[in-house]
């Protein structure tokens, strides 16, 4: 784990960083006690090719709004790009994040702060697949729980957003991903004492790739967190390879065990509407705006997009406390893949 991360992105027009680097962010943003609406945003920035772009979905129970935004990076002030804006109150604690009108219908201007300390170390992924090299893949990661105020408005209905829920990732390196992955766990389960945040791949022999992330308590920064060391789950997936729910169990260093039961028998979060299947970081000029809508009435699945990966906004159950929180999920598509559970 790192000792230190620095919270604000880098500036525009830094120079001597390697060709494939990249300094990002994705917020989530959903009620406490509900799953009506979830709002996932995100912005990456790519010095080395001049370019800066990001999303913004909302899910609601019918339908998922695409935002993609791309710009070039040399052409903004280093917090903002076309509707989107950002900027960094206090580091590791306070982030203010506003979208302005958009073809979307979402607009939103509100303030995240911590409600727990940080995980942060840094990833490094073995990759297996072809044109890899065998080479790893290796960059800074943090994630942390947090809570919003202000303001939410889609089509004109403005909603307070004041106490909802909101997960941050926080990645900055060089990432060399080039397949081999089974299976992609980003689990953020959200309960009134404590944030549960864990990242698990494996291959697609089922063997474990990578596992980090820890119990995060509710408190001040400096609270400490009981990191996670090894993980069960068994999960179910439909011939769409969409999650709907299952058991996670893991334990951690302290030698406590948590056993999680997970609804995501909901639609949604699909990030191929955020650009995810090999579209960030490529130059596409000043200003571009995206946008499109999918329905949730089972048409749009996981193997239908290009790419899996979907953060879904899901209900967990830790004995009988109720928590919320994002499920992110990726099964692959490769036939060489099956799920099975892991006991």
């Amino acid at each position: 784990m790192s000792g230190d991360f620095v919270d604000e992105l880098v500036t525009p027009g830094v120079a001597g960083l390697p060709e494939r680097f990249f300094d990002r962010f994705v917020f989530n943003l959903h009620p406490t006690d509900s799953r009506d609406l979830c709002v996932l945003v995100g912005v990456g920035l790519y010095p080395p090719v001049d370019t800066v772009d990001g999303f913004a979905i909302a899910v609601t129970d019918s339908e998922q709004r695409n935002l993609r935004f791309s710009t070039a990076l040399s052409a903004t002030d280093g917090g903002s790009a076309t509707a989107f804006s950002w900027r960094v109150v206090e580091p590791m604690t306070t982030w203010r994040l506003a979208l302005e009108p958009n073809p979307t219908g979402l607009e939103f201007d509100v303030t995240w702060t911590a409600r727990t300390p940080a995980w942060f170390g840094d990833v490094a992924v073995r990759n297996a697949g072809s044109g890899s090299g065998g080479t790893t893949t290796s960059f800074e990661h943090l994630f942390q729980s947090g809570r919003y105020a202000g303001w939410l408005a889609l089509d004109g209905v403005k909603r307070d957003v004041t106490g909802w829920y909101g997960q941050r990732d926080r990645s900055r390196g060089v990432r060399t991903m080039a397949g081999g992955q089974g299976l992609h766990l980003w689990v953020q389960a959200q309960f009134p004492d404590r944030s549960i945040g864990l990242l698990y791949v494996e291959d697609r022999e089922h063997a474990p790739l990578l596992l980090e992330g820890a119990v995060m308590p509710v408190g001040g920064p400096g609270d400490p967190v009981d990191p996670v060391v090894a993980l069960r789950h068994d999960l179910s997936f439909d011939d769409g390879l969409d999650l709907r729910g299952g058991v996670l169990e893991f334990d951690t260093a302290s030698g406590r065990r948590y056993h999680l039961d997970v609804d995501a028998s909901g639609r949604g979060g699909y990030l191929a509407g955020g650009g995810y299947g090999g579209h960030h970081g490529r130059p596409a000029g000043l200003d571009r705006v995206e946008s499109d809508v999918y329905p949730l009435d089972g048409s749009v699945t996981p193997a239908s997009l290009d790419s899996a990966l979907t953060d879904r906004l899901a209900a967990f159950g830790w004995g009988d406390v109720p928590g919320l929180g994002i499920f992110e999920f990726a099964h692959t598509r490769s036939r060489s893949y099956r799920y099975a559970p892991a006991r």
